[in-house]
């Protein structure tokens, strides 16, 4: 039997299924990560931790130190040279490419520092094009898309386009098209990272509260220490292990 959770913010009250034997949504253990040709860079050194349902992790480091592997790794965008990775019950050591890009489109949501929103595009048309790849009916697309623009508090301003918006206006898009997929794991590339303080204190406070009202877990990756203040857990990246304490303590 699976355990439901209801995404109560959806339109049609879609409910999220997870496997009721899945403990963690992710288990990374001894995660080896290294690049380059002829002269090898160790990123990560044995890196292992473990994320539960609907949890508000945050990765800390400083610059270099591989938050953005991890976050890659996670997100099934690179594999590690070695270790086990486990996403949502799935083995991505394992899978193939097509595998890959189909569990990133219908498992997990992204949000970027830089937005990377279309410039050609609406507010609610960067919503609506993040949902095509669910296979979903025309008709579903937009009304999830008005939905959590309107939970972004951004249903006043779908019709602008993102030169017409703030940074704190287009996180607020990314942030809904990350959501709209309604996946099992969200991750966040220091998502503050182009936001003035209290925007970057708006913008994170609501990004948890839509992720816990969902019932999602949200990892994120960043060097801001204002987002201790509202994780849920913190880890560090030291010399390429995961600790419980770090540069910035």
């Amino acid at each position: 039997m699976d355990l439901i959770v209801e995404a109560a913010a959806a339109p049609n009250r879609d409910l999220i299924r997870i496997p009721s034997n899945q403990e963690y949504v992710v288990e990374a253990t001894d995660i080896c990560k290294s690049y380059g040709n002829g002269v090898v860079t160790e990123v990560l050194k044995g890196f292992s931790f473990q994320a539960r349902q609907g949890e508000f992790l945050t990765i800390f480091g400083p610059s270099g130190s591989g938050k953005t592997t991890v976050l890659n790794l996670i997100g099934a965008l690179d594999l590690p040279d070695s270790g086990c990775l486990r996403i949502c019950g799935e083995d991505l050591m394992r899978m193939g490419k097509r595998e890959l890009t189909r569990f990133r489109a219908n498992k997990l949501g992204f949000i970027f520092q830089f937005y990377n929103l279309l410039p050609t595009l609406t507010a609610l048309e960067n919503v609506e094009a993040g949902l095509e790849v669910l296979g979903l009916k025309r008709k579903e697309i937009r009304a999830r898309a008005n939905h959590y623009l309107e939970k972004v508090a951004m249903a006043d301003k779908i019709e602008k386009y993102p030169t017409q918006l703030s940074g704190g206006e287009q996180q607020r898009v990314a942030i809904a098209r990350a959501l709209a997929k309604e996946p099992l794991l969200v991750l966040a590339d220091e998502p503050t990272g182009n936001l003035d303080t209290k925007t970057a204190d708006v913008v994170t406070s609501l990004m948890k509260d839509l992720i816990r009202d969902i019932g999602l877990t949200c990892i994120v990756v960043s060097h801001n220490p204002g987002i201790k203040q509202i994780s849920d857990r913190v880890l560090y990246i030291v010399e390429g292990k995961a600790a419980t304490h770090g540069y910035a303590d």
